[in-house]
């Protein structure tokens, strides 16, 4: 995931948590609003990124909008811009100096995918004997 996705999402996953100060949480708020507003001045208002972006808002945990923010911000070149970089990278670096710092996000598509962080584990276990492929 880019930087610039993942700062978007830790930023709202950070807010949410309620595990921060008063003082750190408006510190990465006003961080996220100047992101924001980066993002409003570089693709638009009406932007699929800045759409992408309010609807996240509404729904952090959401796998697909999270994609599709990614997709979008792909689609315009966010991952390549300097100055958008820059400005992902200074929030993601303020979230990591809060207590317990960033939390992983992980994405994964596909069938028999375990994903585990920290000190967990995960596994995958399947029952009889996988589908074949008509080639």
């Amino acid at each position: 995931m880019d930087p610039v996705t993942t700062a978007i999402i830790a930023a709202l996953s950070a807010a949410a948590s309620g595990a921060t100060t008063e003082v750190a949480q408006k510190a990465i708020l006003d961080s996220y609003d100047g992101l924001k507003e980066l993002l409003k001045k570089k693709f638009g208002t009406e932007s699929d990124v800045v759409d992408a972006v309010d609807k996240l808002e509404t729904k952090p945990d959401s796998d697909g909008r999270q994609k599709v923010l990614e997709e979008e911000l792909s689609a315009a070149g966010a991952p390549a811009d300097a100055d958008i970089i820059r400005v992902a990278t200074a929030l993601l670096e303020q979230i990591r100096t809060l207590p317990g710092g960033t939390q992983p996000v992980q994405i994964a598509q596909g069938t028999g995918i375990a994903q585990a962080a920290g000190n967990s584990a995960a596994t995958v276990t399947f029952h009889g004997s996988p589908p074949l492929k008509n080639d």
